[in-house]
């Protein structure tokens, strides 16, 4: 079987493609999970995602190509053959079946005996922190416990595989932040692959092993959490993963990795990845949180490679956002620069000149 960073893959897509007409839903997937991996499908509404969640488990039919689970062609199988488990969105617990009833009726459906169910029901409950609720109903509890409950009940057939869609959009910030630590443990626990849908790139990022981000129906990047978010392999990966700034320009020098462009006046040092020649319009990327500000007078300092980016500007205003802020400045041909900082660390005031500097190694261009 396939193997995918030193484990055996666990699922596996080959050519996947799903259309609607002329509707291109997903278009040609090919796709490798791990048998340990906490896999993130990331991206905008329509980008197919779901779609593709919906292959995987069986509850929608490819135009062509195969899903394979453990090495198994399940394609033509039904979902309940395919040891696939799903949680949703709206987490659709029967209102007129108690917790402990919710959970175990995926194995009454498969006709598991009273004790295994029991059994498996202390486990689901042990492992969810339901402990005390399982004689409850639904409207009997908070929105973190109903996905605890869903959660449990995707999980007590055991699955080869736990698929979850978008499972946290209907929680506050803070039950999300708490279940996405929770939902990390569970499958750490487990040491099964989760497949996590979601067009929350916090969420993604918080949580994944490695994340494929999907657009108009195919994958634009596939990697690690971290080279998703700073190694982008695309113009839309870099703008859809972080907060970033866009300088557009024309390539004026091109030496290896690097090129020259200038922008409010000033030549400015750029990575790239290749592709790119002198003439060519390119567009970069700098992340927020890459970008220093600082008082005018301070424009002269150099990092380590002499070749830090510098220009002037000025300080509009700060947006706090607690242990962060946000600085904004303006340019001098009107446009705006972002900057994300510590709110504590405020050296600048609104209205003073400043200046924005960051290392020639960070962003990334593209061509538009």
């Amino acid at each position: 079987m396939t193997r995918v960073n030193g484990q055996t893959a666990s699922l596996s897509l080959q050519s996947v493609a799903r259309h609607f007409g002329p509707v291109r839903a997903v278009d040609g997937i090919d796709l490798d999970i791990g048998q340990s991996e906490f896999f993130s499908l990331l991206g905008p509404s329509g980008s197919g995602k779901t779609t593709l969640l919906r292959i995987i488990a069986g509850l929608e039919r490819p135009t062509w190509g195969r899903v394979l689970v453990n090495g198994r062609d399940v394609t033509p199988m039904p979902p309940y053959r395919r040891r696939i488990g799903m949680v949703f969105q709206n987490f659709l617990l029967f209102p007129h079946k108690t917790v402990a009833e919710n959970i175990v009726f995926p194995l009454r459906m498969q006709g598991i005996e009273r004790a295994s169910r029991d059994e498996r029901l202390q486990w689901a409950v042990k492992l969810l922190r339901l402990e005390g609720l399982a004689a409850r109903y639904p409207h009997e509890l908070s929105g973190g416990q109903q996905q605890r409950v869903s959660l449990a009940r995707g999980l007590i057939a055991r699955p080869a595989l736990l698929l979850l869609d978008e499972p946290l959009a209907n929680l506050d910030r803070e039950l999300r932040a708490e279940m996405e630590v929770e939902i990390r443990r569970y499958q750490k626990e487990l040491d099964i692959p989760f497949v996590y849908v979601t067009h929350n790139q916090e969420e993604a990022l918080t949580m994944s092993d490695r994340i494929a981000v999907m657009r108009n129906g195919v994958i634009e990047q596939v990697g690690p959490r971290d080279d998703v978010y700073r190694k982008p392999a695309t113009a839309f990966v870099a703008a859809f993963v972080g907060q970033s700034n866009q300088i557009a320009g024309t390539a004026e020098t091109v030496a290896g990795e690097t090129l020259a462009l200038t922008w409010q006046s000033e030549t400015l040092h750029l990575p790239h990845r290749g592709g790119i020649s002198t003439g060519d319009k390119v567009r970069f990327f700098i992340k927020y949180e890459d970008i220093e500000v600082a008082a005018a007078r301070s424009r002269s300092r150099k990092g380590d490679d002499g070749k830090d980016n510098a220009v002037a500007g000025r300080l509009r205003d700060v947006i706090f956002k607690g242990q962060t802020a946000n600085y904004i400045v303006s340019m001098k041909d009107g446009s705006e620069v972002i900057a994300s900082a510590s709110s504590r660390d405020r050296k600048v005031k609104i209205g003073e000149a400043v200046v924005i500097r960051w290392p020639a190694t960070a962003g990334m261009c593209f061509k538009p």
